[in-house]
């Protein structure tokens, strides 16, 4: 499915691109028209010049009107068909979309073969025995196939197998080695994996402590292959990912938090599913209430609480304010585990259990933040979801109130979406040039290092249908920790990222998004007077783009934007004046020479930039530890030698990164003066 529709997506680029190409967009985006019965109730949105007219014009044609939306001059209305005819013979209405009320149809995906998860953390470590346990989600039992583990030789041999509490005596020990094992099980009799079990590994010292240090789960390997084409790996993990949750020091933040600037006198609207209302949520750092309000746009409540069925809301709130202090070999180390943890919030609900939210919810949440944005000094506005684009971005209704949010003063920070490798994957409201879109980077569990941090097949990558760059810079979002609400779904449905101590891990381009908003919220905090536009220049010139040896970037705009977002690089080296999209809420015959962004087709038929060609890497770049890849001018130069004077391999459109270098060295120097 996503492969047909690039394709097509790719021809629309080809077009001449203005009217015509408008006219393809709008074609292929806008959803088919169904014939419908003249008596069959419609839930429809209906735009035009005045909202409180359209309401006007539905309360005579005898319809209802469920969602009264200035934001965007418009209305939604339960109505037949015939009373929409006659409200569509009013000069009042400009557009209308008549099939809100339908399901939108379930994607094409292939089926998951494999559903079987090995839980996080080992829920069982010491020097004589170890505890796995591996869920098996599926309706019916898996045959174990193999086993290849690897631990600390000083712990001697594997002294005994278990699954479920039932030994594995019938395995054939194909290859063994001090400190590994593979064993394989044959098809009859093999032993079988239900729902959720334990592998549970005993060896054969008596106990004695044997190592210098105390173990940990990176210093185990384990790989459980079933049979059908299936396995599940014991993942690295942290060394303690209850007191540390190591993004807010990977992402340059620490240093922000220990000279006090936290978010203090900003307000995030999280935009999302609810939240639990924790302590670490409720209340800042110094216990003070900093939950000013909520709102339901599902049923139009405010005040009350907003229940977190999902769970995705409380996760994204977490990352963005969790106000627990971090602490390390049990010392609090003035840091904090939220990126803004003195940042007030303000908590809208759209998203039902499954995170799945109607288009007139999403428009009826964002006004109602745009409304109360003075009386609650909202600055930023984090939408962690994305959702496959229906229209070119400036007729996309939630784009329409985002570009409102943005033009209010709000800092709108949106999800790319979790749809890559292909290209065009970006999703909207992420899709619309003017406010900030973020994938994703996974430090791959070793934050001491960010030689294997890499972007990860699924960020969802540019350019948009119009050809615009995005996303506009990556952020940590691989393996986040955070806190979840008690019961909600991501708990039924992924039990194996539950830590023992009740914390939720979770991966993808909502987490990184909800990190960039709390960077913002520490922006603004230091000049409350940026406007959303220099805080975006701000992030987008001191991110750190991914570069190889070579000179050439290891990864194309599409993927990385501008590159990897750092508080600390933002706050020290960020320029608030730059060139971005100046749409705005201007007549289309205004924009129509700058809505279209530079991309274009390549040869290969592939989207592309004039001249990129010579500026990326043309292998793909490593996942994982790569040998060439460097995050930022700065590492890319200090890997040198004797970088001031060895010549450097450059690019053919004659990019010159030591000049870069030097230049940010001179203004760091600067401030340090």
């Amino acid at each position: 499915m996503k492969r047909s529709r690039a394709s097509r997506l790719k021809k629309l680029l080809r077009t001449d691109r203005r009217g015509p190409l408008a006219a393809a967009i709008a074609t292929f985006l806008l959803p088919l028209a169904v014939a419908t019965r003249s008596d069959e109730q419609l839930l429809v949105l209906v735009q035009g010049s005045s909202a409180d007219q359209l309401a006007e014009l539905v309360d005579r044609a005898g319809g209802t009107v469920t969602h009264h939306l200035p934001i965007i001059q418009a209305v939604g209305a339960r109505m037949t068909t015939a009373q929409l005819d006659e409200v569509l013979q009013s000069p009042v209405v400009t557009r209308h979309i008549d099939d809100l009320g339908s399901e939108d149809p379930a994607p094409e995906e292939e089926e998951e073969a494999c559903r079987v998860r090995g839980h996080l953390e080992l829920s069982e470590l010491d020097s004589q025995v170890l505890r796995w346990t591996l869920h098996n989600k599926r309706d019916a039992p898996v045959q174990l196939k193999e086993l290849d583990i690897a631990w600390p030789v000083a712990l001697g041999d594997i002294d005994t197998l278990s699954l479920h509490g039932k030994p594995l005596t019938n395995a054939l020990l194909e290859t063994r080695q001090p400190g590994a094992a593979h064993l394989q099980f044959p098809a009859v009799g093999a032993p079988t994996l239900g729902g959720r079990e334990d592998l549970v590994i005993s060896f054969a010292n008596d106990g004695t402590p044997l190592l210098d240090t105390p173990l940990r789960q990176r210093d185990f390997s384990i790989k459980a292959t079933f049979r059908g084409d299936c396995s599940t790996d014991l993942i690295p993990g942290y060394d303690n990912n209850h007191d540390d949750f190591y993004y807010t020091r990977v992402a340059g933040i620490e240093p922000l938090h220990r000279e006090g600037i936290t978010g203090a006198g900003i307000t995030v609207a999280v935009v999302d599913s609810g939240m639990w209302e924790h302590p670490a949520l409720t209340d800042d750092t110094r216990g003070n209430s900093r939950l000013l309000a909520t709102y339901n746009a599902r049923d139009s409540d405010s005040g009350g609480p907003v229940i977190d069925e999902s769970g995705h809301g409380t996760h994204m709130a977490s990352i963005i304010a969790n106000s627990d202090p971090t602490r390390r070999d049990g010392v609090d180390t003035g840091t904090f585990k939220g990126v803004a943890p003195d940042a007030n919030l303000v908590v809208v609900k759209i998203l039902d259990r499954e995170g799945q939210a109607h288009l007139l919810e999403i428009v009826q949440g964002i006004q109602w933040v745009v409304d109360n944005r003075e009386r609650y000094n909202i600055r930023v506005l984090n939408l962690s979801f994305a959702q496959q684009p229906r229209w070119p971005f400036w007729d996309d209704p939630v784009n329409q109130a985002v570009t409102r949010a943005w033009d209010e003063g709000i800092v709108v920070v949106a999800a790319a979406g979790n749809e890559g490798p292909e290209p065009m994957t970006v999703g909207s409201p992420a899709n619309l040039p003017l406010i900030i879109s973020v994938g994703v980077v996974t430090d791959s569990w070793t934050p001491e290092t960010r030689d294997d941090d890499y972007i990860p097949d699924f960020s969802s990558q540019g350019p948009t249908p119009t050809g615009h760059l995005k996303p506009d810079l990556v952020a940590l979002g691989g393996h986040m920790t955070g806190l979840i609400a008690p019961g909600s779904a991501l708990l039924e449905e992924q039990p194996e990222d539950i830590l023992s101590t009740g914390e939720y891990v979770s991966t993808g381009s909502s987490q990184a998004a909800a990190l960039v908003s709390g960077i913002a919220a520490l922006l603004l905090q230091l000049d409350p007077e940026l406007t959303p536009d220099e805080v975006k220049c701000m992030l987008i010139t001191s991110a750190e783009p991914a570069i190889n040896r070579d000179g050439r970037f290891a990864y194309s705009p599409f993927q990385q934007g501008y590159g990897y977002a750092s508080a600390s690089r933002a706050v020290t080296l960020g320029q608030t004046h730059c060139t971005l999209p100046v749409y705005r809420a201007l007549p289309i015959d205004q924009l129509i020479d700058t809505l279209y962004g530079p991309a274009i087709v390549g040869e290969d038929g592939e989207p592309s930039l004039p001249g990129i060609r010579d500026l990326v890497a043309s292998e793909p770049s490593a996942k994982g530890l790569s040998t060439t890849r460097k995050w930022g001018v700065k590492d890319h130069i200090e890997r040198m030698d004797n970088p001031e004077v060895e010549a450097l391999p450059t690019t053919k459109n004659g990019i010159n990164w030591l000049d870069v270098y030097l230049l940010e060295r001179a203004n760091i120097e600067e401030l340090g003066q």
